[in-house]
């Protein structure tokens, strides 16, 4: 009796559930409610529209808050501002220092004019160093390098160096440059002090001018040094620290006695 009752409950709940499932799909309609466009309020929409119609889900779906999301978002800012600080920090253009060391050396020749129409001459070939520190954190190229030397604001020697080197990054490079000088014209009474034998050491006071030209990325920047310094241009000196020793060896022996090396003036 029992396993009929419960057979007959199943079979009416079975029932019940096949009726609803054959329901059909009706839209209540009032004042306050509007027939779907899609479907005309049939429930069903046309076959190949598929692809074509948005279905709208509410604000509040999990479906539209995934998990880890904002932490995904904010790694990837951070990796991006870090990746922008990176390439600022190393990328962005820092100086470049010019400092002038001094005179290396000086190779003095005095030339003796033995006409009236001619005049006295004196040949100074000064070597000196350029100290080029590059604190960038790429390389630079020293286009060129040009100099100038000026006695009582006379310029009496100019030379230019092209393609020198490369200077590679936060690195510095020792540069010698020389540059011919004459003493002539309306100074060349400078010869009779360069070659005065009663004095020991003849220093004249020489404005050394340098301008360093530096390119990178294609982009030019100019360093310009400017130092007065002190020369003898009696004999040949070497400078080392900021004192000066003499050699022997260049300077030829002569009856007079006088330190210049001498070359008669063709002129």
């Amino acid at each position: 009796m029992r396993n009929g009752l419960v057979n007959n409950e199943v079979h009416n709940e079975d029932g019940r559930g096949g009726d609803v499932s054959q329901f059909p799909y009706v839209e209540f309609t009032g004042r306050d409610s509007v027939t779907c466009p899609t479907c005309q309020g049939t429930g069903r929409i046309p076959r190949g529209q598929e692809n074509q119609l948005v279905a709208l889900i509410p604000y509040s779906d999990q479906r539209l808050r995934p998990r880890r999301t904002k932490l995904y978002v904010m790694a990837s800012v951070f990796v991006c501002l870090l990746l922008s600080g990176l390439a600022v920090f190393f990328l962005f253009p820092r100086s470049i220092d010019a400092k002038y060391i001094g005179v290396k050396s000086a190779y003095v020749i005095c030339s003796k004019a033995y006409s009236i129409k001619k005049k006295h001459m004196v040949y100074l070939n000064i070597t000196n160093t350029l100290n080029i520190t590059n604190n960038n954190y790429y390389s630079v190229e020293v286009e060129n390098i040009t100099a100038q030397v000026q006695l009582s604001k006379t310029v009496i020697g100019k030379a230019r160096l092209n393609n020198i080197t490369n200077i590679g990054p936060l690195d510095m490079k020792q540069i010698d440059y020389t540059v011919p000088t004459i003493i002539a014209e309306e100074m060349s009474y400078m010869y009779d002090f360069c070659t005065l034998i009663s004095i020991k050491v003849h220093n004249i006071v020489l404005m050394m001018q340098v301008t360093v030209t530096t390119t990178y990325f294609g982009h030019s920047e100019q360093i310009s040094q400017e130092r007065y310094q002190y020369v003898d241009c009696g004999r040949n000196t070497t400078y080392q620290l900021g004192q000066s020793e003499y050699l022997n060896v260049l300077q030829p022996q002569h009856k007079n006695r006088k330190r210049c090396h001498w070359r008669r003036n063709p002129y």
